[in-house]
């Protein structure tokens, strides 16, 4: 096995987000194919270990404790690839557990003191977190353990939308599962609790799971309990597993150094980035400290931007420089703008320096703000027409002509929408959207907005191209202004929207900005596909040394075929 070598060479491949995960589940495939640790002729073979659990159940089954099931067979589409280990069994869950069964299947009432009752959102980080549960009664908790007895040892899994996630029970608090949980009891003198497991989260049961699962009712992923039986589960000897789980340990333990080691980069790699971009905007664009700047943040992207993501960061830098005054340079022949604001109030206090020859504005002074709103769903002559209509949802693009929805010229005369100018500035103004963003466009045709968005069509139309990036620029001062309800709704109120403040350059200027903008944006474009290239390429070693050492495994699995 080539595994040495996957590891040696890993830290080549760590910058690819999911590296980490997938050398995680490489271990556990391994794991469950016997390829993690040599067999020894000497252990008691898992036949033996199958012959016990039989017995067992059989016994469990005649005291009353366990009712006896006739397993069913599913027929497969494709054979299980895999290669018994010597001493191993290929078994299947059904017959190497002692009990499969599930949680309530109607929802009990909830009290405010009680007995636990744990769903599968009680899994958390591969434990069972009894912390933030809901409670029932002890009467209610007393009749639904009589069927299901969920106990210290025992394992649990998904078994309704979340799919898996195999914890094990290390509690003896009582508590009662709903229908989304899946309880499976086993012989621990046969089979050891951490093996299971690792059994039930390796990739192999993962596809097995996917192969059951069907849809249920409102849940787009189920498994049955009577498939859940036919699971493939391979079996070692009593000592192979022991030394299975020891190995798996020291290899997870390994992943955490790595994932610790990438968080660690990525954490600083993110805080120069945010220290070389902060040190553009201390100082004037002629200084020679922000020359000095510029020189450093440049040399240092190709050590700052390995990542597809952080070329976000890079387009919000470009954009937050160009609404300072430091994108371009100023010319003094430039006509300085208008005073569109001639009653900004003096205990206003600008954001940031801008250059002498720009001038501060409140929104509102920019041209004229109008709201939406939304016809009556109730009357079809209002819809499907060809009027669009704009809500968030519609707000992915810088340039809205099309929408998702239409509407026609009696919902205009006949609510309160009305129709917006070309060339007009959109922006949201309500929706969770603004948790974490600040949607703005440009309408190119006539259109209408719905309630959660407010236009400005402004005074001068050559300033909406300006206005668009310069918006985006100030999306961190925006955000700040957001206010969340009661109910967790984001908004922003009508007083900071209309009194937000805009750094106004001259036309001339607004013109080169929104060039060189466009020029870096492309270059950005540029920069994220080389980036994604790279990082295609990470994947594809990735993929070739996982390959490498897996080949022994497919070796021995094509001379069994």
């Amino acid at each position: 096995m080539n595994a040495e070598r996957l590891l040696a060479l890993y830290d080549r491949v760590t910058d690819a987000p999911d590296a980490v995960p997938r050398l995680r589940s490489f271990v556990l495939d391994l794991a469950v194919r016997g390829k993690l640790v040599g067999q020894n002729t000497w252990d008691e073979p898992a036949s033996e270990l199958l012959a016990r659990i039989e017995a067992e159940k059989a016994r469990l089954a005649e005291s009353g404790e366990i009712k006896p099931r006739k397993l069913r067979s599913r027929p497969r589409q494709q054979p299980l690839e895999f290669v018994k280990p010597m001493g191993w069994e290929l078994s299947s869950l059904g017959s190497v557990a002692l009990k499969i069964t599930d949680g309530t299947h109607k929802t009990p009432a909830y009290v405010d003191q009680g007995v636990p009752f744990v769903s599968v959102k009680d899994f958390s980080a591969g434990r069972l977190d009894l912390g933030n549960t809901r409670f029932i009664s002890k009467t209610e908790h007393d009749a639904l353990y009589r069927r299901c007895d969920p106990r210290r040892g025992d394992i649990l899994i998904g078994r309704i939308g979340t799919l898996g996630k195999a914890v094990i029970i290390e509690t003896d608090v009582e508590f009662s599962l709903f229908v989304s949980v899946g309880l499976i009891r086993f012989d621990h003198a046969n089979v050891d609790p951490i093996f299971f497991r690792t059994v039930l989260n390796s990739p192999l049961v993962e596809a097995e799971f996917n192969r059951i699962k069907i849809g249920g009712g409102t849940h787009t992923n189920k498994l049955n309990l009577g498939d859940l039986h036919t699971v493939a589960f391979p079996l070692p000897p009593f000592a192979e597993q022991l030394r299975i789980v020891a190995k798996v340990d020291e290899l997870m333990r390994v992943c955490d150094k790595f994932e610790e080691a990438r968080n660690a980069r990525e954490n600083t790699r993110d805080l120069l980035t945010r220290a070389n971009y902060a040190r553009l905007n201390t100082c004037d664009v002629d200084d020679v400290a922000f020359r000095s700047h510029a020189r450093c943040a440049i040399n240092a992207l190709r050590a700052m931007t390995v990542r597809v993501d952080q070329i976000k960061g890079l387009r919000q830098a470009v954009l937050d420089l160009a609404v300072r005054g430091k994108l371009v340079e100023q010319d003094p022949a430039d006509e300085p703008p208008p005073r569109y604001d001639l009653a900004i109030p003096c205990d206003l206090e600008p954001p940031f320096p801008i250059p002498p020859t720009w001038r501060w504005s409140r929104l509102r002074a920019l041209g004229a703000i109008r709201g939406g709103g939304t016809p009556s769903k109730t009357r079809d002559d209002f819809w499907n027409g060809s009027i669009p209509w704009v809500s968030p949802k519609d707000m992915k693009v810088d340039y809205i002509a099309e929408t998702q929805l239409n509407i026609t010229v009696e919902a205009i005369t006949g609510s309160a929408v009305s129709l917006i100018e070309t060339e007009s500035i959109l922006f949201v103004v309500r929706g969770m959207i603004l948790a974490h963003s600040f949607p703005v466009a440009i309408s190119r045709v006539s259109l209408t907005i719905n309630q959660d968005m407010k236009s400005i069509t402004l005074k001068n139309r050559e300033m909406a191209e300006y206005l668009l990036r310069a918006l985006k620029g100030l999306k961190l001062q925006v955000l700040r202004r957001v206010k969340r309800s009661s109910h967790g709704t984001c908004r922003i109120e009508s007083r900071d929207y209309r009194n937000f403040m805009i750094p106004v350059p001259p036309l001339p200027e607004q013109h080169r900005i929104v060039a060189k903008i466009d020029e870096l944006m492309t270059l950005c474009d540029r920069l994220e596909d080389s980036l994604g290239a790279v990082e295609e390429g990470r994947n594809h070693f990735l993929e070739s040394l996982l390959r490498e050492a897996l080949e022994p495994c497919l070796h021995e699995m094509e001379a069994a075929q």
